[in-house]
């Protein structure tokens, strides 16, 4: 067996000729497609690094800022109501309007604590206990003094209050 004389016949050389050129020139195609592909890609990704990066930055700030916010909200923070609970009210047997009363006249006598900062009511507490303990409330021809058992600086100024009888 042998190859055949391809040299001899001119339409296979002219075939094969044309096989390598449009190789060739397909290969040189895909090459440029290829490339200007990867270019737009390399510029797409370098344009998100660059936002991504911004960002980034941007939420730095914010969070800086943020918690710069927060410290100065923190020292702003202020007293916006009083709570007052007398615990042993059962004991004396004291019907809800004296129970009222009592607490009412409670918070009357605290209520420059109203709108204050926290810090202020915190170094105001001793004074704020003083007022209470000696405070003397009339109620029903018997007088009550007052003992505070709990005491919470917040927002809300907490306070809880057992009763016993002055003498």
């Amino acid at each position: 067996m042998r190859v055949p004389p391809y040299y001899q016949k001119p339409t296979w050389q002219q075939f094969s000729a044309g096989v390598l050129i449009g190789a060739c020139v397909s290969w040189f195609i895909f090459l440029y497609i290829y490339g200007e592909w990867q270019e737009e890609y390399s510029k797409e990704i370098t344009k998100q690094q660059t936002t991504i990066h911004k960002l980034e930055n941007e939420k730095m700030i914010w969070q800086e800022e943020f918690k710069n916010l927060n410290k100065e909200n923190l020292h702003k923070l202020t007293v916006q109501s009083i709570y007052i609970k007398i615990k042993n009210k059962d004991k004396y047997d004291l019907d809800q309007l004296s129970i009222f009363q009592m607490e009412d006249g409670i918070k009357k006598d605290i209520g420059m604590m109203i709108a204050k900062d926290l810090d202020t009511a915190y170094n105001s507490r001793e004074l704020i206990k003083k007022i209470i303990e000696n405070k003397v409330l009339p109620v029903n021809d018997k007088r009550y003094k007052c003992k505070i058992t709990e005491m919470t600086i917040y927002t809300t100024l907490s306070i809880e209050i057992e009763l016993m009888i002055a003498e």
